[in-house]
């Protein structure tokens, strides 16, 4: 596989993997182990620096096939291990680890190995220029986007970045539901408040959208149109009105969205599935496989043939296809026409009985199931404090996104977003998000980069050229524990391209900030030793670097001053 653009330490932790590997396969070959194959396992960071910075559990898993002491083992791959320029020293512990600890003087290289990179530290190869698209909000466009929609977009947005940082080709899609009995319903809402709005008696369907958006919508209406919409039959009326109000639901949610730094490539109508012969020409390919049965009238995918409880209906006795059936169009359309190597879909909580008929009609289609990946983002509870949040002071409904992000900020709702896994529910305390104190995660992390940005001003208000420092001279343990967290960057974009977990971000610039933070209260920066000032500003300069792209890869600013 191939790593990294110059990425030393991503490369690293797979050098120790191939170091390993050949020990254990030089101890086979004297007969000091049995000829085995060797379980793939990544060298990891343990939790005790005293153990080191890397530690391998290769002799644990060894040992039931070898069946020999996992000590021994450890013993004799250990002594295989030759001298390299990152390894200081090998060492074994209980119950059967072998542990590297890297050497202090090449650590302390890696300073110029991140400003030599710049803005590009941290990217890799690893995606190879691979397609994904990446679907997600996809809010029915019947108004404003709620708190729970915010979480979802920033796992998709943030998602993005860190595919596109790993080498992946990246599509961001928002699906526009724009067919279907959902829009049917918002539509004659809105055609009933428009003739309420018009001071005309008219009751609300029994499906219709209550609140306060469509009643809103429908006075703008008015206060345009007239009753340019009364003369028209009611069918016709409603119609119209729906084709005015589509663009402008679409347009109030992409301006919400901006206000997150959430953007799209694509805005994808449902309707053109149908418009266009997807939907026509994905019920063949099923029908053609066999997936498809007729029963008192309706259309269903036989997809208990294919392992599932029960069969799914894919057009009603009435000939209106389902949401499911849109869906089928939608994935036909993603891998058989635009043809993607790999689709993530980020839906919601309500979504979760849904992943299973998805991946097996996908399947039915004649593709890998496993090209297709769906992460729920589950619900968001709202706090102050103790106190819970239910609806809007304002309209007494739901609270929308565009409330929250004015409340706290964008930066603020997009950390705590991906503060936790998307699969987690999670509490978001207001009240924490503004406060201006390490209490405040966001605060903490964008308050070390404004420290950074403050020493580099105050270095160039001196006029020292730190371009000559030696980096040699970092050797202080604050010094050193910095540049080994900054040098996780790699392996953090690493690990969440790689699980789509985007949560790895939040929890790393906390690290990062903390190592800066404590680096600072024990190494003065700019001090009466020219050449060890220099040589720090050297590691402020690569510490803002890092921490500006951390930053940057969740969506959020980089403070120069706070």
């Amino acid at each position: 596989m191939e790593h990294g653009r110059g990425t030393k330490l991503a490369m690293l932790k797979h050098k120790i993997a191939r170091i390993l590997e050949q020990a254990a396969k030089a101890a086979q070959v004297e007969g000091l182990l049995p000829q085995t194959a060797l379980p793939e396992i990544p060298p990891e960071h343990p939790q005790n620096p005293e153990h080191g910075d890397y530690a391998s559990s290769l002799p644990l898993r060894l040992a039931k096939v070898a069946k020999m002491n996992p000590m021994t083992i450890a013993q004799t791959i250990a002594r295989f291990i030759g001298e390299t320029e990152e390894i200081a020293k090998v060492s074994i512990a209980a119950p059967g680890f072998i542990n590297f600890f890297l050497n202090d003087k090449w650590l302390s290289s890696q300073v110029a190995e991140i400003l030599n990179k710049g803005e590009a530290y941290g990217e890799l190869a690893v995606g190879k220029g691979s397609r994904v698209q990446i679907e997600f909000v996809s809010v029915n466009p019947t108004g404003p986007i709620h708190v729970g929609h915010g979480r979802g977009a920033v796992l998709g947005s943030t998602l993005a970045n860190i595919l596109k940082a790993a080498g992946y080709s990246v599509e961001r899609e928002y699906y526009v539901n724009d067919a279907g009995n959902q829009m049917e319903a918002f539509y004659r809402s809105l055609y009933c408040r428009y003739l309420q709005a018009l001071g005309i008696e008219c009751e609300m369907p029994a499906d219709g959208y209550q609140g306060f958006y469509p009643v809103a919508l429908a006075q703008k209406l008015v206060s345009e149109k007239g009753n340019a919409f009364l003369n028209m039959p009611v069918e016709k009326a409603v119609r119209e009105i729906g084709k005015l109000a589509i663009p402008r639901v679409v347009a109030d949610i992409k301006s919400d969205l901006d206000l997150l730094g959430v953007e799209f490539d694509v805005w994808f109508s449902e309707r053109t599935l149908f418009e266009k012969g997807q939907y026509d020409k994905a019920m063949a390919l099923l029908r053609k496989g066999g997936h498809i049965e007729e029963r008192e009238g309706a259309h269903w995918f036989v997809s208990t043939a294919l392992g599932e409880d029960k069969d799914n209906v894919l057009v009603r006795s009435n000939g209106s296809p389902t949401y499911f059936a849109s869906d089928v169009a939608y994935h036909y359309n993603k891998f058989l026409e635009r043809k993607f190597d790999q689709v993530i879909n980020i839906w919601g909580a309500d979504h979760q009985g849904h992943v299973s008929r998805m991946r097996a009609v996908v399947g039915a289609l004649g593709i890998n199931p496993d090209r297709l990946k769906i992460i729920i983002s589950q619900m968001v509870t709202l706090r102050r404090g103790e106190t819970l949040i239910r609806v809007s002071k304002r309209t007494g409904e739901l609270i929308t996104l565009r409330e929250l992000i004015e409340e706290v900020g964008p930066d603020a709702c997009r950390f705590f977003f991906l503060s936790r896994s998307a699969d987690s529910q999670m509490d978001f305390d207001l009240e924490l998000a503004k406060k201006e104190s390490a209490d405040n995660p966001v605060y903490y992390v964008q308050y070390a980069h404004a420290r950074i940005a403050s020493i580099m001003r105050l270095a160039q208000e001196q006029h020292i050229d730190y371009s000559r420092g030696d980096v040699k001279l970092l050797t202080h343990g604050a010094e050193l524990d910095l540049i080994r967290k900054m040098m996780l960057l790699p392996e953090i974009i690493e690990l969440a391209s790689q699980k789509l977990e985007p949560h790895h971000l939040p929890y790393f610039a906390q690290d990062l900030a903390t190592s800066f933070h404590a680096f600072y209260k024990q190494c003065r920066v700019v001090s009466q030793d020219e050449d060890l000032t220099r040589a720090r500003l050297k590691l402020v300069k690569a510490a803002q670097i890092v921490l500006a792209e951390t930053l940057k890869l969740m969506g959020m600013n980089a403070p120069e001053k706070m």
